[in-house]
């Protein structure tokens, strides 16, 4: 590869090579594993172990008795009835029956809807979000977002009572108390005992205080504690199905841990026995219910996902179970269900706003920390969030600038050396290693680094991949429009296609794709005019040289489907870049200043060691040896 890699007249040429190389490599890499699996045969067979789900829920409902007749019944069966509920609710008989009542608590932001049975919350509705739907024709339209909506989700407390009962609390109908913003359920337990949830809205906020306890529970439960049973079928809130299952999971965080989460891409179950937990939540792609302990912690934690396929009515299901000790008589917690908002998760104070996928790599601090605070600050003074995106890449662009600059004086320099490399040429001909050798004796000679263009390119990388997780996670982007693109956090499309593209691309064409393939493919061309390419000979140079065309058609695949937020930055990028260059070389850079520069640094004194000198010995030694052997050939084919 030195041989090779000095052989080139114009080193600029093979430091963009490389440079575009290890740029594409590596995000075909971070997308294979970033990206979405395909639709798979198991998850076929998974939803029909799912259909099982809400079998259960039927046949706790038929465990349920109804509500009681309106017509006079006698004593006998009014005997007969509390018989059978004291036998199958024991002390809670009292709630075994009754009628389901509504109850609504709602602010500014958004209406919570419970039901007494089960004590439990029944939807959520927030005001200011929509979901997205597509139909057949690839038409969108909208529709409210609901959370916690679907009639097959479950949400309630496994009670083991000191009779020997085993129930649910959804199998309960408790007595609604609402009081302003609060609401609380009640179930009898007789003899002044009862089992109590209390809800508390949030002026101005997704946040309820919430706490499940009661009174004189310790002589009606088997043990001081409650477990807690959560079903939740996610519903489709998001035109890219497929990103949005991948980025919805269970999430937990140990009391002395960072945060953690079951599998997005499969189906996972995380068991932690009696690893203390802090909160637990069910999330979407933007959008979450969490429960945080206050006065205890979860314990015998149990997380699972479950995958579906597009052709489901259903995203995705998580379950939860999870042991709430009662030990000062009431478990205190808050419940936030709402968007993913990183302020408001983030005021918790329990790390919570590690629901929202940025990544927990150093490119996720990238997003917490840097990218995510600047974007929101340009968002104060900037109402289009297709505009901020500009103004990113523009800061982006100008803090590199110095970098691009040494760049583009990179490879002036190696412009300016381009006749002394094909003197070079002519004098060794097809001598490879000689030339290899005397092309790294004359950088050595005018001090100019080959690397020198690379260097840019490299650093821009973090902040590349960073954005990469970056768009699709921040809810500051779902539903922007810009241009043509209708929401940023997805896909931007312009024609619809009655097939599918091969690589996951989907069955659109992806307008800011094309655009940043066109001036990637551009850019190279300029590149390459640039510099002298007739010195490429050898096969490997051909195909590398090529590639750079190559890889932008490659990767056009996998950025259709994507956020059109990412691929509009790297459109703006490419732009920037072929403006700056330009402008660099055409009113920046004075080639007489870089030729005279390059020649006073020939008359300078040679420092003696150094990288350099011991790399040309071990080129002078392979030289030699390769020499031996050609010498050794020839002496048997003489004999």
């Amino acid at each position: 590869m030195e041989e090779e890699f000095f052989m080139e007249d114009k080193q600029s040429q093979l430091n963009t090579i490389i440079g575009m190389g290890l740029i594409f490599l590596l995000l075909y890499l971070w997308m294979q594993y970033s990206a979405p699996p395909p639709p798979t045969p198991d998850q076929t067979d998974t939803q029909t172990s799912q259909n099982a789900e809400p079998s259960q829920n039927q046949q706790l409902a038929s465990l349920t008795p109804t509500p009681p007749s309106e017509h006079p019944s006698s004593p006998a069966s009014d005997s007969l009835r509390q018989a059978a509920l004291a036998g199958q609710f024991g002390a809670f008989a009292a709630a075994g029956a009754g009628q389901e009542q509504l109850v609504v608590l709602e602010n500014d932001l958004t209406r919570i809807t419970f039901t007494s049975k089960g004590g439990r919350i029944k939807e959520v509705f927030l005001k200011n979000y929509e979901k997205i739907s597509t139909d057949s024709a690839g038409n969108e339209f909208k529709n409210p977002v609901r959370l916690l909506e679907d009639s097959k989700n479950r949400f309630g407390y496994d009670l083991t009572l000191s009779g020997g009962q085993k129930l649910n609390t959804e199998e309960l109908y408790f007595t609604a108390n609402k009081n302003g913003t609060s609401v609380t359920f009640r179930a009898d337990a007789g003899e002044g005992r009862y089992l109590e949830q209390k809800y508390t809205l949030s002026p101005d906020d997704y946040r309820l205080d919430y706490s499940v306890g009661g009174n004189g529970l310790q002589n009606v439960l088997a043990q001081n504690a409650l477990r807690l049973q959560w079903v939740n079928y996610l519903d489709k809130l998001e035109k890219n199905q497929q990103y949005e299952r991948s980025m919805s999971t269970v999430y937990f965080k140990p009391t002395e841990e960072s945060a953690d989460y079951c599998d997005c891409r499969s189906n996972d179950t995380e068991s932690l026995g009696e690893k203390p937990i802090k909160w637990l939540a069910h999330s979407n792609q933007f959008f979450n219910t969490s429960l945080v302990a206050n006065n205890f912690s979860f314990r015998e934690f149990v997380g699972e996902t479950i995958m579906f396929t597009d052709a489901d009515p259903d995203l995705k299901l998580l379950k939860t179970t999870a042991l709430v000790p009662l030990d000062n008589g009431t478990a205190s917690m808050a419940i936030y269900t709402g968007p993913n908002e990183f302020e408001r998760l983030r005021a918790f104070g329990v790390n919570l706003e590690d629901i929202i996928p940025f990544g927990s790599s150093i490119f996720g601090s990238i997003n917490r920390w840097v990218i995510h605070p600047m974007l929101d600050f340009l968002a104060r003074f900037i109402s289009n969030q297709g505009i901020v995106i500009l103004m990113l890449t523009l800061l982006v662009k100008l803090l590199l600038y110095p970098l691009t600059y040494r760049m583009v004086l990179s490879q002036s320099k190696m412009a300016a050396l381009k006749p002394r490399l094909e003197a070079l040429k002519k004098k060794h001909g097809d001598d490879q290693q000689a030339m290899s050798m005397e092309t790294m004796k004359m950088y050595s000679e005018y001090r100019v680094n080959p690397l020198g263009g690379c260097l840019p390119i490299l650093l821009q990388m973090p902040i590349w991949f960073a954005l990469y997780r970056f768009f699709p996670a921040a809810i500051e982007f779902r539903q922007e429009s810009f241009l043509w693109a209708t929401d940023l956090s997805s896909y931007d499309s312009i024609v619809n296609l009655p097939f599918h593209l091969p690589f996951g691309a989907g069955a659109h064409i992806s307008a800011f794709t094309m655009i940043w393939v066109v001036t990637t493919l551009w850019y190279t061309w300029y590149s390459m005019k640039q510099m002298d390419t007739s010195t490429m000979q050898t096969d490997q140079m051909k195909v590398m040289k090529y590639m750079q065309y190559f890889m932008p058609v490659m990767f056009m695949f996998f950025f259709n489907s994507f956020a059109s937020g990412l691929t509009l930055y790297l459109c703006f990028s490419n732009i920037l870049n072929i403006g700056q260059t330009v402008v660099t070389k055409q009113f920046l850079i004075d080639n007489e200043k870089i030729k005279a520069e390059l020649e006073a640094n020939k008359n300078k004194p040679k420092k003696g060691g150094g990288w350099r000198e011991r790399l040309e010995q071990a080129m002078k030694e392979q030289q030699r040896v390769q020499a031996e052997r050609e010498k050794q050939q020839q002496q048997k084919k003489k004999k």
